[in-house]
């Protein structure tokens, strides 16, 4: 596939499109945003940030599970929206507190096999399901899970923080395999000890702490140029990304893997001089991890096999999310 078409192909991605309508959402709560009181970040992050007057930071987030995936297997629902919550909490270096969910189901099975998931997924990640709610009556099955965590202050990681220069660094857990039940997914968790999961999802803590980069993001439904181009866009920035600088299964095809939510995957910036070093707390935890390219000046994320290049994303008349801080 030449870089255009793939370049093409990013864009058009439902896995990006979807994200359009936080656009709106945002917008409506614009003359509301000023009464937050102690929100350092609200919108456009993967958690809010509450200031609780200390040197600490409470880190607040929530996600629903696509409807696909609820009606394909109520099990992995539940033990999704576990995994997908833990990673929007260690994404920004925090350690994650709790969790609460609302339920949404008429049939005992379903309910049953959501359950379950995310009693499996608490067992696997450490992090207690303290709470929620249950709609029992409801013609339709969905679940949304929320989740709360704890950082230092000047430890977060933030996606809106990018400056001009910094590297581009991919990292994910390779050792994983295509989700059964979306080609989508890359599933580096349930087959694994808990011990193993656990160190590789608080990486990001370490890395926070030691204050190696200065933005970033886990790896989500909008696949890895997707992911970079919902941090660029936060950041007002751009970035050129090297193809040939990213690891990937031998067995998967490029395309796919770059739409893949790898479960385990994160990118970050870095200024050059911490580059070395934040590979390296990377792979210490066998997390696969590359400098893929740069960020700019041109509100632009563009992708090159070396021999070309094409634009994935132009921010002057393309949106993501539509949220800049």
């Amino acid at each position: 596939m030449d870089v255009h078409t793939l370049a093409q192909k990013l864009h058009d991605f439902e896995g990006v499109s979807r994200k359009a309508p936080i656009a709106d959402i945002a917008r409506m709560f614009d003359d509301v945003r000023e009464s937050y009181g102690g929100a350092v970040v609200d919108m456009g992050d993967d958690a809010a940030i509450i200031d609780i007057d200390g040197d600490d930071v409470i880190l607040f987030a929530a996600d629903g599970i696509w409807g696909r995936i609820t009606e394909a297997s109520p099990w992995w629902t539940g033990y999704t929206s576990v995994v997908v919550n833990i990673n929007d909490i260690s994404a920004m270096g925090a350690r994650p507190l709790a969790m609460v969910n609302v339920m949404s189901s008429s049939d005992k099975d379903v309910c049953d096999g959501m359950l379950q998931g995310m009693k499996d997924g608490v067992k696997k990640f450490g992090v207690p399901m303290v709470g929620g709610h249950l709609h029992p009556d409801t013609p339709y099955n969905s679940l949304a899970v929320s989740i709360i965590g704890i950082a230092k202050k000047d430890c977060v990681i933030r996606s809106d923080t990018a400056c001009v220069g910094d590297t581009v660094i991919i990292g994910y857990d390779m050792d994983g395999r295509v989700g059964k039940n979306s080609p989508y997914s890359w599933d580096t968790t349930s087959f694994k000890d808990p011990e193993t999961v656990r160190s590789r999802f608080m990486i990001m803590q370490n890395i926070g702490e030691r204050h190696l980069v200065t933005a970033g993001k886990d790896i989500s439904n909008p696949g890895t140029i997707g992911t970079l181009g919902m941090l660029c866009e936060t950041s007002m920035v751009g970035a050129e990304v090297d193809l040939r600088q990213i690891p990937k299964p031998a067995d998967v095809a490029l395309d796919q893997w770059l739409m893949i939510y790898p479960a385990t995957g994160y990118i970050v910036t870095a200024k050059p001089e911490n580059v070395d070093e934040c590979l390296d707390a990377f792979e210490e935890v066998d997390i696969t991890a590359a400098a893929i390219g740069k960020i700019d000046d041109s509100c632009c994320v563009k992708v090159t096999d070396g021999k070309d290049s094409a634009d994935v994303f132009d921010f002057s008349k393309d949106l993501i999310t539509g949220i800049q801080e």
